[in-house]
């Protein structure tokens, strides 16, 4: 087990009913993490009775993008401080695993220029630390509700507005002008993020890496939403 420190060890069950663990990681947050990216690593070289690894896979769950890359390679920076001995060579353990091509760190985003920046500012963190970056998950996506054409009209302010009351009336509507100078008014927000949302898409094709889309759900994410997330991640290739 990681650091000598067996769940069921003596060692660790008097360090847990002291709170020691608790007292460092708290004191010394950074210690938390190597505690963790080295559990990862325990985990990924862990074997079954019969020699096969006990894991298809295993899925860290990382902190935010702005902190991912000095997570990650938090193990490196304290093996530079060890030179010599089992802290070194623990380090050094956790960094092969973690640049192996086995790993791909995977980035979840969504189209907005706060997070898309912050995306491709971490994808260069990673690839300054060397570490492997998989794919970007772009979620929350909204489908267009209108025609590219349309959509144009509708930035500019230059939406017909006598189609959309004409629309209106043929399903039966009311169309006074105060009703069609709204709808015109959402349609026109409604593109300026369409157009925000393509300018996001078109900075993090520039990452060079694979991007895979998921919509927004309109309810919660039950176990069903889970599973219809998952499928579609599966479509597109993400394996």
């Amino acid at each position: 087990m990681f650091y000598k420190l067996s769940r069921t060890g003596v060692a660790a069950r008097t360090l847990r009913r002291m709170g020691a663990i608790e007292f460092a990681t708290t004191v010394a947050p950074g210690l938390r993490d190597v505690l963790l990216t080295g559990k990862v690593k325990e985990a990924v070289v862990r074997q079954d009775k019969g020699g096969r690894p006990a894991y298809d896979a295993v899925v860290l769950d990382a902190p935010p993008t702005g902190r991912i890359a000095r997570f990650l390679n938090i193990s490196a920076e304290v093996g530079g401080l060890a030179k010599v001995g089992p802290l070194k060579n623990q380090s050094d353990g956790v960094m092969a695993v973690l640049r192996s091509p086995a790993t791909a760190v995977h980035l979840v985003t969504l189209l907005e220029e706060m997070p898309v920046q912050e995306t491709i500012d971490g994808v260069a963190e990673l690839r300054a630390v060397g570490l492997p970056v998989g794919g970007v998950i772009v979620n929350a996506v909204r489908a267009p509700m209108l025609p590219p054409a349309d959509l144009h009209a509708a930035e500019r302010g230059e939406l017909d507005r006598a189609a959309l009351a004409a629309g209106l009336e043929k399903a039966g509507l009311d169309a006074p002008e105060e009703l069609v100078a709204a709808l015109a008014a959402d349609a026109q927000d409604h593109a300026t993020r369409v157009a925000l949302e393509e300018r996001g898409r078109d900075a993090l094709a520039a990452l060079d890496r694979p991007s895979f889309e998921l919509p927004l759900l309109t309810d919660s994410v039950d176990l069903a939403g889970l599973y219809e997330l998952a499928e579609l991640l599966t479509a597109q290739g993400l394996t």
